[in-house]
């Protein structure tokens, strides 16, 4: 786990409506790594470089969406409160964050699915345990960011709006980086 857009989507909607509504997005890494994982174990080593800095555009351009829309809300923000779960729409809108972001595609790419092939080479059980740990870990620690960043709701009106101003301007960042790095990458 490190911060990224992924991290910064689930404290902007945990402020935003709760735990109980942001708390199925913990569970979008596993929605979305599959066809990751996937393409990635089967064409290892002949991922193109274009194909990277694409989806690193392509999740730039994403994250600016919703960074435009976290500024939307904190434009006119009042302490919503908490309603019915929102499940599937947070667990789709978590797993397309997820999906578009590089860091999965160059984590599987990288570090994972070396590690995986090597698991499951020497036994399909490893292969399964390791996998086990990896994502138990992920939506552990997606959880308990939700779980922290609701309770700041707590906080009050002028705090969690803050934290939605912060959180607008983490996913404008990541997306005008993302976008910028790609570009470079493809262009240069």
């Amino acid at each position: 786990m490190q911060p990224g857009p992924f991290q910064t989507y689930l404290v902007s909607q945990a402020v935003r409506h709760g735990w109980r509504r942001t708390l199925p997005a913990a569970l979008a890494p596993l929605v979305s790594d599959a066809p990751i994982i996937l393409v990635v174990v089967l064409v290892l080593s002949r991922v193109p470089r274009g194909l990277s800095e694409g989806l690193r555009c392509a999740g730039g351009a994403f994250l600016l969406v919703l960074a435009w829309r976290a500024l939307g809300a904190w434009r006119r923000y009042r302490l919503p409160v908490e309603g019915a779960p929102a499940g599937s729409r947070s667990l789709l809108a978590g797993a397309a964050v997820n999906f578009l972001n590089p860091n999965p595609w160059l984590g599987w790419s990288l570090v994972m699915g070396p590690l995986l092939l090597g698991a499951w080479r020497a036994s399909p059980g490893d292969g399964l345990a390791l996998l086990a740990a990896f994502y138990g870990t992920m939506v552990a620690a997606s959880a308990a960011i939700i779980a922290m960043f609701a309770a700041t709701r707590s906080l009050g009106e002028r705090i969690a709006r803050a934290l939605v101003g912060v959180s607008a301007a983490g996913l404008a960042c990541f997306g005008c980086w993302q976008v910028w790095s790609g570009a470079s990458a493809l262009l240069g």
